[in-house]
């Protein structure tokens, strides 16, 4: 791999690993049009630890209510924390159990343009649903077990390629009537558990790098960190404006395009 592919690969994971429209659906079309199959398993840790460092960045402070929350029981960030990790846990059952129960048939999926043109469709209406949603949403403290739950699930079912799981998890907090502020900064705190699950299943495969991998894993680290930073502040900024749905037309775009790929190309 070129250097150039890999900040091109790390600066695609990072935008779109957060914002909503599929890391994987961009880079199974990236792979594609770059002329190889896929990345390194090294490279693709370090790219996807990239994006967790991203992630750290930007919700620190929540990171650090639910530390706080471990140690501090009389206070309001400490029950907030004890809430919010709570829920996190909840969340990340269906994760695990449709990610391990199912992780042939999603990995099978990465080779099939029409599953991905076809789910980043699904993306598309799962956006513009939220526009749709006008109340003002419940708390942290409101959203419940059951939401947290089901919340966990589209996440398990954002494996498949094209499936967004920002884009999923928080139109199904904001269609389950979440607060907007709460179900982005859940939707991403649960996502830390889901990247070190998912480095924790690629781990036990790795080998030492070899000397001609090290700079493009650099490379890609560092991408996808600064760009998955921007994308995470600028996504929070449109989701608590009300203008998720904006990158409706954009999923549905390149949906189609992926499709006719598919058929024509």
């Amino acid at each position: 791999m070129e250097l150039w592919q890999a900040a091109v690969l790390g600066m695609v994971q990072g935008l779109t690993e957060f914002l909503p429209i599929s890391s994987s659906g961009h880079l199974v079309l990236g792979q594609r049009l770059l002329g190889f199959n896929e990345p390194a398993l090294m490279f693709d840790i370090a790219v996807h630890v990239g994006s967790l460092v991203a992630v750290v960045g930007v919700f620190w402070r929540d990171l650090w209510s639910i530390l706080r929350g471990l140690f501090v029981w009389d206070d309001e960030e400490g029950a907030k924390g004890r809430r919010l990790l709570w829920l996190v846990v909840l969340g990340s059952i269906p994760t695990a159990i449709v990610g391990l129960a199912f992780k042939d048939i999603f990995e099978s999926m990465f080779s099939s343009l029409l599953t991905v043109g076809l789910a980043l469709m699904v993306t598309g209406w799962l956006l513009l649903s939220t526009a749709l949603v006008r109340r003002p949403g419940r708390s942290l403290e409101k959203m419940g077990a059951l939401r947290a739950l089901i919340i966990g699930l589209a996440q398990g079912l954002a494996i498949t390629p094209g499936i967004s799981r920002s884009g999923s998890t928080i139109s199904i907090a904001l269609l389950l009537g979440v607060n907007r502020k709460v179900a982005a900064h859940y939707s991403f705190v649960m996502s830390i558990p889901a990247i070190l699950g998912a480095l924790v299943l690629q781990v036990h495969d790795l080998g030492a790098p070899g000397a001609a991998q090290v700079a493009p894993m650099i490379m890609g680290f560092i991408t996808a960190a600064l760009s998955g930073y921007w994308a995470l502040r600028t996504l929070l900024k449109i989701v608590q404006a009300g203008a998720f749905h904006w990158f409706a037309p954009y999923c549905f775009a390149l949906g189609l395009f992926a499709l006719a790929w598919n058929f024509w190309g």
